[in-house]
């Protein structure tokens, strides 16, 4: 079995010694070519290489916006056809929050996923049966686990801001997104709502603040914590639509305890929510943030997210027998 192994040295919780460990512990399984990222978009020209040079599996030692990259290398842009053989994805979770590893049940811990995907690694048949997954199509290109327009988006450019004016820190940590967060939300609430949603079989919602769209869940965590939206949304259903028509403050710290809550039921007045829809399309009065799997894509009038059935194989425990990592 060929793979390459992507490193993000830059990730929040990747070190030499841990980049090493996982070296060995697979060069002993696999046939090995370990790949350093350099540069904005390197991950997408290694995982571009990968499909062509038909190799099994890329694993991905860093955090979720390395991930994107490499499922959009591997994949290729949206709309058009699948590749008939792209590689297997592993994850080997090297950034803060690590949300598209832990969804799948993979433990943020990068000793205890190294071992876990060692194991699955040795149980894999010779038919390569890899657990299936499926995508969002967000038109100019894929994501992974989440998007979001207003706030969300906003956010996130807020936090690669930071980053970019010479932070010393490496990687994102929970407490500098809540530091950006605040204040974002607060500006927010002071706006007229400027955007209008779409859903399959139904009339368009106008007044709308944010749109978050999933493709599985929790939507993200704090620390070790599970933020819920879409409590239902899986990576084998379709996609999950969290929206609300109030910025509020007291209203939302309610839904704000919701989304926290080890049972969540996520219900409100100004909440419009659905678990299980194909497509969603959020139009814009004025150009607005948005972010794809935590990284910012600038500013957009109009975005379409559409569900990709069974678009990416995985090295992954499979759904029923995944864990509720914390």
């Amino acid at each position: 079995m060929r793979a390459v192994l992507i490193v993000n040295p830059n990730a929040t919780s990747t070190t030499a010694a841990g980049r090493d460990l996982l070296a060995h512990a697979l060069e002993s399984r696999v046939r090995l070519t370990v790949e350093h990222t350099n540069h904005a978009g390197h991950a997408t020209e290694i995982a571009a290489r990968a499909t062509a040079d038909g190799v099994d599996v890329v694993i991905v030692h860093g955090g979720d916006g390395t991930v994107n990259e490499v499922v959009n290398g591997l994949l290729g842009a949206p709309g058009g056809r699948l590749p008939a053989h792209a590689p297997a994805v592993a994850v080997v979770p090297g950034g803060s929050a690590n949300v598209f590893a832990r969804s799948l049940g993979i433990s943020p811990d990068p000793v205890e996923a190294t071992n876990l995907l060692v194991d699955l690694l040795d149980s894999v048949g010779p038919k390569r049966n890899w657990r299936r997954i499926g995508l969002m199509d967000c038109g100019e290109r894929w994501g992974v686990f989440t998007a979001g327009m207003g706030v969300d988006g906003e956010v996130v450019a807020a936090v690669e801001s930071h980053r970019n004016r010479g932070r010393k820190q490496k990687g994102v940590t929970a407490s500098r997104y809540i530091r950006v967060a605040v204040p974002a939300v607060l500006r927010s609430a002071r706006r007229q709502p400027r955007l209008t949603l779409r859903l399959p079989g139904q009339e368009p919602v106008a007044g709308v603040h944010f749109v978050f769209v999933s493709n599985s869940s929790p939507w993200t965590y704090a620390n070790k914590r599970p933020v819920w939206t879409n409590p239902d949304t899986t990576f084998e259903a379709d996609l999950g639509v969290f929206a609300t028509t109030s910025m509020s403050v007291w209203r939302n710290l309610g839904l704000v305890r919701q989304m926290l809550s080890k049972r969540p039921k996520l219900a409100a007045k100004h909440l419009i929510r659905s678990d299980d829809v194909q497509w969603v399309t959020v139009t814009s009065d004025t150009p607005i943030a948005t972010q794809i799997d935590g990284d910012y894509l600038g500013e957009r009038e109009t975005m379409s997210f559409r569900s990709v059935p069974d678009a990416l194989d995985v090295v992954a425990p499979p759904a029923n027998t995944a864990p509720d990592l914390q």
